[in-house]
């Protein structure tokens, strides 16, 4: 979904396009039919994967436990960055090992968010 808002800045009016995306597997996919993929680097450790925050930001909410299940694709956890809230999704199934941040900690892009 596509939404244009209209931005003062120094007394000059901008027409922004702003377009909703969704992250999969790290990837960012573009809500429409022309949908752009973007790779996101993904770690991989002997101790398992991690998933990774894909920017700085702050974790607003961590949605899973150590020991779920989880399947490719779920909610894992949420980060905002500049306002806006990303949703982290799992990039594979299987059983959260750790959790390596908590509520309200600031992360660097790749911080490591979740290890299955």
């Amino acid at each position: 979904m596509k939404k244009i808002y209209k931005v003062k800045l120094n007394n000059k009016v901008y027409e922004v396009e702003l377009q909703e995306v969704t992250t999969i597997e790290g990837e960012i996919l573009a809500q429409t039919s022309n949908a752009q993929i973007v790779e996101q680097p993904k770690v991989v450790s002997a101790s398992g994967e991690k998933i990774e925050a894909p920017m700085p930001g702050i974790i607003v909410d961590i949605k899973v436990k150590v020991g779920d299940t989880i399947k490719k694709g779920d909610l894992v956890a949420i980060i905002e960055a500049m306002k806006m809230e990303t949703e982290l999704l799992a990039t594979k199934d299987g059983v959260v090992s750790a959790i390596n941040v908590s509520k309200g900690q600031q992360v660097d892009m790749g911080a490591a968010i979740i290890t299955l």
